[in-house]
């Protein structure tokens, strides 16, 4: 008898969805959101039923991926995602990002690394008496101490807000991604970020597995070999991926914590600084200044994913108005080195998960700086084959997390969830010189 409902259930299940693609009847409005919280970039999508797409939600300001980015204002007002980018420069003390790098992990005050971490931040990082981090930040009413988890909360909010107004309809449930190589404390601290935002997890699923999944490979048959390079605005994350059916088990993981587009930025921002100053005979130290020549690297480092060559445009107070050409070769010489050492990492992986470059199936990229055309020749030669980058990698991890929660919806056409086995594999940690470096200092 159970089975004849079951069975009755699904038919009914297909025939909505025929009958809803054949008279484009409206489709049911989705239930569970996915959302990307990272470390430089977050992002949310849902999963539409009936045409099974999964779909990826602009803000209001008509940007999909927002910046990880809280800032308060002295009289506590909150600002989130571009607007908080916006005045950075002039609220260093209280405009707070990468919170992820330090969710659900405890650390000893003494530790170089630490102390290295935290001369890396305008704004004040503390411990406290169980060695968890937390922000500083001081108000018109007194210093207020904010933790990891509840930026993350403020910025889930923020991604759950502006999706439920252009849905007209309310998200309370969540698939939330985290690193293939978070503990499971760092994944609760991360549930709980949603949760303080006022949302069910639904699922935690390791970003790794969210990118193969916005890929389809999930539906792939037999056993196939799955290398996932992520390279975003501040790390490298490789990780080897098993997957069999539906099932995903990572076999390794290697990277580096502090590889990414900001420090390709910072390698042009400080020749063009030097090119500057040697032809004007003066020093470029104004705030406002540097925040303009960084945001105007940024945009051109995007222009050259296309083009061959752009130019950077400055009015800056110490100069006035300067224009400068930058070719796709003049960058990609000044972090030559910082393009090949991408291959360190995932030659480890592939030792560790004992595969050989030609006997992986799939490389998937994923993270906005694989954009850059010699990353993605790098990972080629390397690999000889052409890696994956039919979605955008900036939205790959987000746009899986929401083929998940589609699935765990009951979205029509049905498919295949995907399972994560659990693992105890390490990651496999990579430093560059400057790193190293930085940590002897102490």
């Amino acid at each position: 008898m159970s089975m004849s409902v079951i069975g009755a259930s699904v038919l009914m299940l297909l025939l909505a969805g025929y009958l809803a693609q054949k008279y484009g009847l409206p489709p049911p409005a989705p239930k569970i959101a996915g959302i990307d919280l990272g470390t430089t970039y977050s992002s949310i999508g849902i999963y539409h039923a009936v045409s099974g797409n999964a779909e990826i939600l602009p803000d209001l300001l008509g940007k999909r991926s927002i910046p990880s980015v809280v800032a308060w204002l002295p009289n506590g007002t909150i600002l989130v995602g571009t607007h908080a980018v916006q005045q950075q420069e002039h609220n260093p003390l209280r405009t707070i990002y990468d919170a992820k790098r330090f969710i659900g992990r405890t650390f000893d005050a003494a530790n170089p690394i630490f102390q290295s971490d935290k001369k890396r931040y305008p704004f004040e990082v503390k411990l406290d008496e169980n060695g968890y981090a937390y922000f500083e930040i001081p108000l018109d009413t007194g210093n207020k101490a904010v933790y990891p988890e509840e930026v993350g909360s403020k910025i889930v909010s923020y991604l759950r807000n502006f999706a439920e107004q252009k849905l007209k309809t309310p998200l309370e449930q969540v698939v939330i991604s985290v690193p293939a190589e978070f503990e499971e404390k760092q994944r609760n601290y991360t549930k709980r970020a949603a949760e303080l935002s006022g949302m069910e997890v639904r699922r935690v699923i390791s970003e790794p597995t969210a990118a193969a999944l916005a890929y389809g490979l999930h539906k792939k048959k037999g056993v196939e070999d799955v290398v996932v390079v992520d390279l975003g605005g501040g790390t490298l994350d490789v990780s080897v991926l098993r997957l069999q059916g539906a099932t995903f088990v990572t076999q390794a993981m290697a990277g580096n914590n502090r590889l990414g587009g900001q420090d390709f930025n910072d390698n042009v921002q400080k020749f063009l600084i030097k090119s500057l100053e040697e032809k004007f005979g003066k020093p470029i130290e104004d705030k406002e200044d540097i925040q303009q020549i960084r945001m105007e690297i940024e945009a051109a480092k995007l222009r050259l994913t296309t083009h061959l060559k752009s130019n950077i445009k400055l009015n800056l107070k110490v100069i006035g108005k300067y224009e400068q050409e930058i070719t796709r070769k003049e960058f990609e010489d000044l972090n030559e080195h910082l393009f090949e050492s991408i291959k360190e990492p995932i030659i480890a992986a592939l030792e560790d998960a004992r595969l050989e470059p030609a006997s992986v199936d799939e490389i998937v990229l994923v993270g906005g700086s694989t954009r850059i055309p010699r990353i993605r020749k790098i990972v080629g030669q390397f690999f000889g084959k052409a890696p994956n980058f039919g979605v955008d990698p900036e939205l790959a991890v987000a746009t899986g997390a929401s083929v998940q929660a589609g699935v765990i919806g009951g979205g029509w056409p049905l498919q295949v969830a995907a399972v994560e086995l659990p693992t105890k594999i390490r990651k496999r940690h990579f430093y560059s010189e400057k790193q190293k470096q930085e940590e002897t200092d102490f």
